[in-house]
């Protein structure tokens, strides 16, 4: 045997110089997209087909499957996108990865593509130093496209010689006798092939060499390539652990899809294979059968194999479109949520894209407020149970309004987002009114949800620094929180009154009741200053709770009067008046 561990080497480094170009050619096609490639992945994905020609289109521009069902993992868990929305990208990104085995094998075994290669690399390197972002990027994707049929070319010339080698050929071909069960044993190879490269256009690329240079038949090849199908799921689903609930699932559901499809495949490979060789046939006529083992028929099986590829995946995607609804029950009842989880996810209604027309659009932004408030209410529970819970709850209550204070943020942002898009439309002057009153609505909400975890740094202070209130203030506390609560109510039901009468005179009085209190609050302070019942750190942080209440109660006094679409002053004379 000639083959060295020097030979070794430049096979690794071959595979190096390859998986480099893919890289180099990916981030510059990703730069040339700019943000444009997550605004795809964000806007076109209302529809399920649209969500695959997104997915095919992304993995077109990434060059890789496992990028873009990273990527699209990463916008669930952000709430960018639904757990349902992801799986129409999923299905497009496993066709998306097929261009790269027909780019490879028409241009890597088909002609030789390294002069031109090197050439492209002349004529682009030059604008690698241009001032302008755009030719610089372009300059990257080019240059990486040359060095990765380069390495191409390298890790052809350094797979070991069959003739030279035969006694490597030897050991692999004994693994391929076996029937079914040696197709199953390279459905496992190309696995773990695709989870050492991290890459299934590499893995891909791998096969092809050696299918190529006749280390491996057709049906062989074919097996492997069903592998990586199931090995470019892993990368996704290992990014998915330490996401949420939704990104889980949307991992889960290409790992399931694409079982599914290896596992039909498998009962009718032999068949299928037979019918590409019968079509590379019909269109090649200087072609031989696929199965043959000489130069020209290896040439032609790079190319069958690229179709087998490109078909799979297609003709998968028709067959499980109609059952996507049952894959995605069975993956949620797989992978639960719980109850209590406080995810970055928390868009249930317009998350889908605007409807087909303003006032529907609007109406699921009206529910989004809805849920909205109800998380402002559990940030108020969560406050009231740092004075009223045991201690051992506290760290729990903290972490809580911690998190939900972020969600409100993105709650903000989204909504605001989606509302802006619906004033795209021909709007009436009723619409627009609603637009705006919403948009100062969330606003509030938003606020009333930095006060509340304000208020939870200052107990967190008060404990850093083993300052306790007298239980008189903390009754005192107690009650004005209870007060704010029925002010939080009050907003969730005026939400709720699809009549559009909104209860403004029990919003006057709610909020008079709070002003009230924060003074009578005030008085009962300042009388135990001057007791000396506590120090005047104590009282401050006292006041800074009465303060922060008291301004929760005026944000949700606004959204009130967002609601019933009259300003505080008038709705208030009207009141006192009668």
């Amino acid at each position: 045997m000639s083959y060295t561990f020097f030979d070794f080497l430049q096979l690794v480094g071959s595979l190096g110089i390859f998986i480099f170009g893919m890289k180099v050619f990916s981030d510059g096609l990703q730069k040339v997209a700019g943000n444009r490639l997550r605004s795809i992945l964000k806007g076109m994905t209302t529809t399920r087909f649209k969500g695959i020609l997104t997915g095919f289109g992304a993995t077109t521009i990434t060059q890789s499957s496992t990028t873009t069902t990273v990527m699209v993992v990463s916008f669930v868990n952000a709430g960018l996108i639904t757990f349902i929305e992801s799986t129409g990208v999923i299905m497009g990104a496993n066709i998306g990865t097929t261009v790269t085995a027909w780019m490879v094998s028409i241009f890597g075994f088909k002609m030789q593509i390294t002069p031109i290669a090197i050439s492209l690399i002349g004529i682009f390197f030059p604008f690698l130093f241009f001032g302008r972002d755009k030719f610089r990027h372009l300059a990257e994707a080019m240059i990486g496209f040359g060095i990765l049929f380069i390495g191409l070319e390298f890790l052809k010339d350094a797979v070991p010689n069959i003739q030279e080698n035969p006694e490597m050929f030897a050991f692999l071909d004994q693994f391929t006798e076996f029937g079914f069960l040696s197709i199953l044993l390279f459905v496992g190879v190309g696995t773990l092939l695709t989870l050492l490269t991290q890459s299934s256009s590499a893995a891909t690329a791998i096969t092809l060499v050696m299918l190529f240079e006749g280390w491996i038949n057709f049906p062989i090849a074919a097996a492997m390539i069903l592998g990586e199908n199931i090995g470019t799921t892993i990368t996704a689903n290992i990014a998915a652990l330490i996401g949420n609930v939704h990104a889980k699932r949307s991992a889960r559901f290409h790992l399931v899809f694409n079982l599914v499809g290896v596992t039909w495949m498998l009962f009718v490979l032999t068949p299928f294979l037979t019918g590409i060789d019968n079509v590379m046939q019909l269109f090649l006529p200087e072609a031989t059968s696929v199965f043959d083992t000489d130069q020209v028929a290896r040439a032609n099986a790079t190319l069958a194999l690229s179709l087998f590829h490109t078909l799979f995946n297609v003709i998968n995607v028709l067959l499980l479109f109609a059952f996507v609804p049952y894959i995605i029950r069975m993956v949620e009842k797989y992978q639960k949520e719980k109850v209590d989880e406080d995810s970055p996810f928390r868009l249930k209604y317009i998350s889908a894209g605007l409807m087909s027309s303003a006032e529907l659009s609007i109406a699921q932004a009206h529910k989004e407020i809805e849920q909205f408030a109800k998380l402002i209410e559990k940030m108020h529970f969560s406050f009231a149970g740092l004075f009223f819970k045991k201690q051992k709850k506290h760290e729990k209550f903290l972490e809580k309004i911690k998190k939900r204070e972020q969600i409100t943020d993105n709650i903000e942002l989204e909504v605001a987002e989606y509302l802006t898009q619906i004033s795209g439309f021909n709007l009436s002057v009723s619409a627009t009114r609603r637009i705006r009153a919403m948009h100062s609505i969330i606003n509030d909400l938003e606020r009333v949800g930095d006060l509340y975890f304000q208020m939870s740094k200052t107990f967190e202070q008060m404990q850093y620094e083993d300052i306790d209130l007298p239980d008189d203030a903390i009754e005192e506390i107690g009650e004005y929180l209870n007060l704010v609560h029925s002010a939080i109510q009050l907003v969730r039901e005026n939400l709720d009154r699809s009549n559009g009468e909104i209860y403004l005179d029990r919003a006057i009085e709610i909020e008079n009741r709070i002003d009230n209190m924060r003074d009578n609050l005030k008085e009962a302070h300042y009388r135990r200053l001057e007791k000396g019942v506590y120090d005047t750190k104590s009282g401050v942080m006292f006041l800074d709770f009465l303060s922060r209440l008291e301004k929760i109660g005026d944000h949700l006094f606004n959204v009130n009067e967002a609601l019933a679409g009259r300003k505080v002053k008038a709705a208030y004379r009207e009141v006192v008046e009668s």
